[in-house]
């Protein structure tokens, strides 16, 4: 599954199960269409440098484990892109440095 988040914080961590070492791990909130935020809260590693502030796409599940720098590793959520913009319906929703 795919969802929309934000971007609020990082998660440091000095001891890690050995496979999961040099990743480095975002804290995001789920936000919904309107890009507000629903409650929801993921760890998630991060697979493009995204950045505090920034609104991104992550999947979570079984799909977190299908990019290049988590493939066979045990994580539950990777971010795999940055978001630009999104519409719905024809309307702008969200523009990357007008809404942030």
């Amino acid at each position: 599954m795919m969802n929309l988040a934000k971007v609020v914080g990082t998660v440091t961590s000095t001891k890690k199960e050995p496979s999961m070492e040099g990743l480095k791990f975002l804290l995001l909130h789920q936000i919904d269409l309107d890009g507000k935020e629903t409650g929801g809260s993921v760890v998630a590693v991060d697979a493009v440098g995204a950045g505090t502030g920034e609104i991104v796409i992550y999947a979570s599940g079984s799909s977190a484990r299908q990019t290049t720098i988590t493939e066979k590793r045990p994580c539950d959520a990777v971010i795999m892109a940055i978001v630009d913009n999104w519409e719905v319906k024809g309307q702008l929703k969200y523009k990357k440095g007008v809404d942030d």
